[in-house]
């Protein structure tokens, strides 16, 4: 069988060698894994910004792909270890809300806690579980080893409690929940709750008007705000050339409303 992709998807940097040690792991269990960075610059143990990284990307890479995920300051602790399998796709990291965005995307899971100490390497460190336990397990699914034998069904799983918009007539009211490298703020308003024909939505912080929702960055002049249906499928805030969440004065949690 030919190696499965894996992405990486972690809190690591690129300072330390971290990252660089798992794909050895990988490597050495499973030699052809094609090993895609998703992204290691999700700010340490945010968690919540780790699994939005991560439901935003996996539906673009190929069925049978393996989701290696690990933001995890509860690391050494009592939380279990997570393999998960929906709709062709496989999720390895901790169960501390990390999947749980882009498994309610995908709907019916099967969801089984990460238990075979053959999976593992043989010395489990307390605070590097992405190189001993998700790394190797990783490995091996992407090897095509039955899923099944990773562990029992997990009964349970710890989801994120993300704020959801509100829908009036004529009125969302939401929130950022991501703010990117750029200044970005990525709210939790989808694009399809205010697009349509002959609807010209403005875009409301704490009662003050931003923008009207244009089509792209360009569409203001270099340094003034505006905001767009983002690529994520989500509102975004921006600046043109700019960054907003320094000069809007937005983060994580900031009410946004769109109006028309």
């Amino acid at each position: 069988m030919k190696p499965r992709w894996i992405t990486l998807t972690t809190d690591f940097g690129l300072d330390d060698w971290f990252v660089g040690t798992m794909k050895g792991v990988i490597g050495a269990i499973c030699p052809g894994a094609h090993i895609v960075d998703l992204t290691h610059g999700v700010p340490p143990g945010d968690v919540q910004a780790g699994a939005f990284a991560l439901a935003s990307a996996y539906r673009y890479f190929p069925r049978g792909t393996v989701h290696l995920a690990v933001v995890d300051p509860g690391v050494g602790s009592d939380r279990p270890a997570l393999a998960v399998k929906a709709r062709e796709h496989l999720f390895v990291g901790p169960d501390n809300g990390l999947l749980s965005i882009a498994i309610e995307q995908l709907g019916k899971a099967e969801i089984r806690q990460i238990t075979n100490r053959r999976w593992m390497l043989e010395k489990v460190s307390q605070t590097f579980h992405g190189r001993d336990i998700f790394a190797p397990v990783a490995a091996h699914l992407s090897a095509g080893k039955r899923f099944a034998s990773v562990g029992p069904v997990a009964r349970a799983q710890v989801a994120l409690n993300l704020p959801r918009p509100r829908e009036g007539a004529e009125e969302i009211s939401g929130a950022v929940v991501y703010v990117d490298r750029y200044g970005n703020a990525i709210t939790n308003i989808r694009n399809e709750g205010f697009q349509g024909p002959g609807r010209a939505a403005d875009v409301f912080l704490r009662s003050r008007r931003i923008s009207r929702v244009h089509d792209c960055y360009q569409s203001v002049p270099v340094g003034k705000p505006v905001c767009v249906p983002g690529s994520a499928g989500f509102l975004e805030i921006a600046v043109n050339q700019g960054n907003a969440a320094r000069q809007l004065r937005l983060k994580v949690g900031s009410a946004v409303a769109v109006r028309w």
